[in-house]
């Protein structure tokens, strides 16, 4: 391996695919359960569960499911 490496001139490329991959970074609480939950499909998966809760909402989204709720 060497010391140094010359990268001048590699010809780097705009990844096309940026835009669609784009995530924002957010904070949001979750019930414990939720989590655990999550996490314990990860492991059957091999899939992160952070990925998981994403693709969940994505889902979501696609199929423009609404949340019931029901207030007693």
């Amino acid at each position: 391996m060497r010391e140094e490496y010359d990268i001048k001139n590699l010809n780097p490329r705009e990844n096309i695919y940026a835009e669609q991959i784009a995530k924002k970074q957010i904070t949001i609480n979750l019930n414990e359960t939720v989590i655990s939950y999550f996490k314990d499909q990860a492991k059957s998966t091999g899939i992160p569960y952070q990925t998981l809760i994403n693709l969940y909402l994505e889902d979501c989204v696609a199929n423009n499911k609404s949340l019931k709720m029901t207030w007693k």
